[in-house]
């Protein structure tokens, strides 16, 4: 814990109680040392500065007691600011950034430069020791251009330049550092056959990430409580033919769409698990992993 953030106070938990919380840990310590676990971060927990720091320290801690996390990172909020420095404004279709080759530079420079090194400082100085990749780094993500069709028109193909669909991921770069006790932090950018540099969702390639690198878990830090029903109550256990029943009944959409789609996607490939967590709450990734209590949704592959 940094000098400038103010540790919880826990010294009214009596010793025993201390014990049993740490002692509830162990089987999950068991049962996920030496496996994989993909995290998605984004969200609150990437921009206000007390998560940043709650999630460095899990993120360590769970390297420490011997599970392999890989960080995966977003950061569209920082675009957007940083275009707007420059004056430019973003032009969207579909939800989708259309991005040409000035704003293609402005991502690489915000996403491979201003937010992945301060993911790795932060990992850093917690006690971890953390590496910048990109998807051009070892040949791990190569790209092709992203076809969007019209959802109205499907004849009618727009061009949204530079966004990225993901042909294959080579993770070998990811495992040689993780034998060598380093943390992975990778940014979502791919390269194409010309070595052009590609925009991909971060959800996207953290789910192809997690399942090449058969991964236990994939954990999606939000800005929601997780998957909710109608209602707007947490489901915090669901199976893929249940989510495929939500799609179908308009349960699910809006903004949640693509991060299920991914998390669907990585549940079928193989991925254990795949939690979609509130990020909000303070050490929501330790809680999720190596606690019984549920701070998102679980959404198993079998």
């Amino acid at each position: 814990m940094s000098s400038s953030t103010q540790a919880p106070d826990v010294t009214h938990i009596a010793p025993r109680e201390k014990a049993e919380i740490l002692s509830q840990a162990l089987p999950y310590i068991q049962r996920f040392h030496g496996k994989t676990i993909v995290i998605k971060y984004g969200g609150n927990a990437m921009t206000d500065p007390a998560l940043q720091q709650d999630f460095a320290e899990d993120v360590v801690l769970l390297k420490l007691v011997g599970l392999n996390p890989v960080v995966v990172h977003g950061g569209g909020p920082q675009i957007e600011n940083a275009l707007n420095r420059l004056g430019k404004k973003g032009t969207f279709i579909q939800g989708m950034r259309v991005t040409d080759a000035e704003t293609m530079g402005i991502v690489e420079w915000v996403l491979a430069g201003e937010v992945q090194q301060e993911i790795v400082g932060l990992i850093n100085q917690a006690g971890g020791k953390a590496v910048g990749l990109t998807g051009k780094d070892g040949a791990m993500i190569r790209a092709k251009k992203l076809k969007m069709v019209d959802q109205k028109d499907p004849s009618i193909e727009h061009d949204v330049g530079q966004v990225g669909d993901i042909e294959s991921i080579d993770p070998s770069v990811v495992k040689a550092l993780q034998d060598d006790a380093f943390i992975p932090v990778i940014s979502p950018l791919g390269f194409g056959k010309q070595n052009e540099s590609y925009n991909i969702n971060a959800d996207v390639v953290a789910g192809k990430l997690a399942e090449v690198l058969k991964a236990e878990k994939l954990v999606m830090l939000t800005n929601t409580p997780g998957v909710l029903d109608k209602e707007g109550q947490l489901l915090t256990d669901l199976s893929a033919r249940q989510i495929d029943d939500m799609f179908a009944d308009g349960t699910l959409s809006g903004g949640m769409l693509p991060k299920i789609a991914s998390a669907l996607d990585a549940a079928r490939a193989g991925v254990r698990a795949v939690h979609i967590i509130d990020g909000r709450v303070p050490h929501a990734l330790l809680l999720e992993v190596l606690s019984d209590q549920a701070y998102g949704t679980m959404i198993r592959s079998k």
